[in-house]
């Protein structure tokens, strides 16, 4: 890939995504897969005015032998100097950039209930430092090709060729042309003014119908609000959380939904992909889970914690979307799920609610915001699916006909 492109697509994820600002720290988290590209976005992000750029490198074998040899105890600790690593975070903020580019299959044959016991007690120690820090920062999440994902993409491509070709897909999902923040900047316009109507409706109740068996209905929180594209900071920051995003998206009410939802695209979870799956909800909690592949692990997923079994997110995406019409399986949640309508299991967000700088965490989760360790994207959009609207009023409006936006 050109350099000149790679570039283009550094700049934009450090400018447009993670907004670095004069002065701030920054922390970028990457695989060894695209080194010369991390020195890309380390540069821009120091152009933009970075005062420091820390590069956190991981390795996913490294991270399957560690799983495998550690014992359950040792994998639960959270050493002090982790904890002060988390302190100095809530202290200064830095914005954070995440370059993913993991093997969808790299943990098969993990032990899961293993992995699943370190997670949640890890997550217990941190939380309080993750809540301190919640929308109070910049994040990016982006993507480069890893070799193995590459061929998992183009398994009929040399490795080369494979990598290229995912590149390629990449930097077209993602709207890098010749002015890539240019276009960024019309097309969070789009999002924000799909937003803006759907928020005018006042919305009580989503309806989502599809032929191949799903039959859903979902809450919303009365002062929620849905939100899309770019986001703000407590301290009124804009930033682009997600490179690629067609999603618009709110926070529904816990408790409140019911009815099964059928799985359309796998799911790619701890380095494994679950597939072929549906879900039933009664009274807001999944309830019973099915699946042609992994369906243990599926299940281990919505039992991490009390929230995992509840849903944190109702995404709208077209159906005729530039990823869905790039004919991808991309095995990637960040790529996959902006290709169709999506739910999200587990955490909620906050800034859903309208004024939520108003409100503490705990008034948030009054409301009916989710809380959990994990927040999982499954895709259930298909070339057929009807979403219809519930207006507090008893209105019935159509929001999406055969998969697209019906506005």
């Amino acid at each position: 890939m050109k350099k000149t492109i790679l570039k283009k697509y550094a700049k934009l994820i450090a400018v447009t995504g993670a907004k670095v600002r004069k002065g701030q720290e920054v922390i970028i988290y990457a695989d060894l897969d695209q080194p010369e590209f991390v020195a890309y976005v380390v540069d821009e992000c120091y152009k933009a005015g970075a005062k420091e750029v820390t590069v956190q490198w991981s390795y996913q074998p490294l991270t399957k032998i560690h799983y495998r040899h550690e014992s359950l105890t040792t994998l639960k600790k959270i050493k002090n100097w982790e904890i002060e690593r988390l302190k100095y975070r809530v202290d200064t903020l830095p914005a954070t950039i995440y370059l993913i580019s993991e093997d969808p299959d790299g943990l098969k044959g993990i032990n899961m209930e293993k992995m699943s016991k370190a997670q949640q007690a890890r997550y217990i120690q941190i939380k309080e430092y993750r809540d301190a820090m919640e929308n109070k920062y910049q994040w990016c999440i982006a993507a480069v090709p890893g070799v193995a994902w590459a061929k998992k993409v183009f398994p009929g491509l040399r490795k080369n060729e494979a990598v290229e070709r995912l590149w390629e897909a990449i930097l077209y999902t993602s709207r890098v042309d010749d002015d890539p923040v240019a276009a960024w900047e019309k097309h969070n316009k789009d999002l924000t003014d799909r937003c803006n109507y759907l928020n005018s409706l006042n919305i009580a109740t989503l309806e989502y119908k599809s032929s191949n068996g799903t039959d859903f209905k979902v809450g919303m929180i009365d002062n929620a609000e849905f939100l899309g594209g770019g986001e703000y900071t407590l301290g009124g920051n804009y930033f682009n959380p997600n490179i690629p995003t067609e999603e618009v998206f709110i926070t529904p009410k816990r408790g409140v939904a019911e009815g099964i939802v059928y799985s359309t695209k796998p799911l790619s979870y701890q380095g494994q992909l679950i597939e072929n799956f549906s879900i039933r909800f009664k009274d807001g909690k999944a309830v019973e889970a099915h699946a042609e592949k992994n369906e243990e692990l599926l299940n281990k997923m919505i039992s991490m914690d009390e929230g995992a079994a509840y849903l944190g997110e109702c995404a709208l995406v077209p159906y005729d979307s530039p990823i869905n019409n790039s004919g991808l399986l991309f095995y990637n949640t960040l790529f996959d799920e902006n290709a169709a309508c999506h739910l999200a299991l587990g955490k909620g967000f906050g800034n859903c609610i309208k004024n939520y700088e108003k409100y503490t965490l705990k008034e948030l989760e009054d409301m009916g915001i989710n809380d959990s360790m994990i927040h999982e994207d499954f895709m259930i959009g298909s070339k057929d699916l009807s979403i219809t609207a519930i207006t507090k009023d008893g209105k019935r409006v159509q929001i999406f006909k055969d998969g697209n936006w019906a506005f």
